[in-house]
């Protein structure tokens, strides 16, 4: 939904899922859009397959809604988390870490749908830099977090 190009080059888009929906819209040609989810690289956020330090710019983007059925629009169109999605977003915070180089950015984007971000930001040790709510209701955030350096991983 961000992306400006999504064949840019310089980026990979990876999500577990490739699938295409069609999507009832009323305001659409037809009455119904196509939702298409075709990532450059099929992959699961908590095991990145990458080497460690090989990123300047990670984007993390999980899914973030619990309580929305697996079929509904919504889901289909953000992925839906699983019972055990404290388990599963800190995995992936771990692994944006880990393919980061130092001083490397994350930038972390979290819809307060069903989860609080403060809830989130205690399945990481790192603390972010600055962040920015947006939206009618405030409820998603973006967040940017800076990699430490070795020596801080040192003491």
């Amino acid at each position: 939904m961000f992306w400006f190009d999504k064949a840019d080059e310089r980026a990979i888009f990876g999500d577990i899922r490739s699938e295409r929906h069609e999507l009832k819209d009323a305001s659409s040609k037809g009455g119904s859009r196509q939702l298409v989810i075709h990532p450059d690289l099929q992959l699961d956020f908590c095991q990145l397959p990458f080497p460690d330090e090989q990123f300047h710019l990670v984007v993390f983007d999980p899914p973030h809604l619990v309580h929305n059925g697996s079929h509904s629009w919504l889901a289909k169109k953000y992925g839906k988390l699983g019972t055990a999605w404290r388990d599963d977003v800190r995995c992936g915070f771990a692994e944006c870490f880990r393919v980061l180089k130092p001083f490397g950015t994350l930038i972390f984007k979290w819809s307060e749908a069903d989860v609080k971000v403060s809830e989130l930001l205690m399945l990481t040790e790192e603390k972010p830099l600055i962040g920015n709510r947006y939206g009618k209701r405030s409820q998603s955030h973006w967040l940017v977090f800076m990699k430490p350096g070795r020596e801080a991983h040192s003491e």
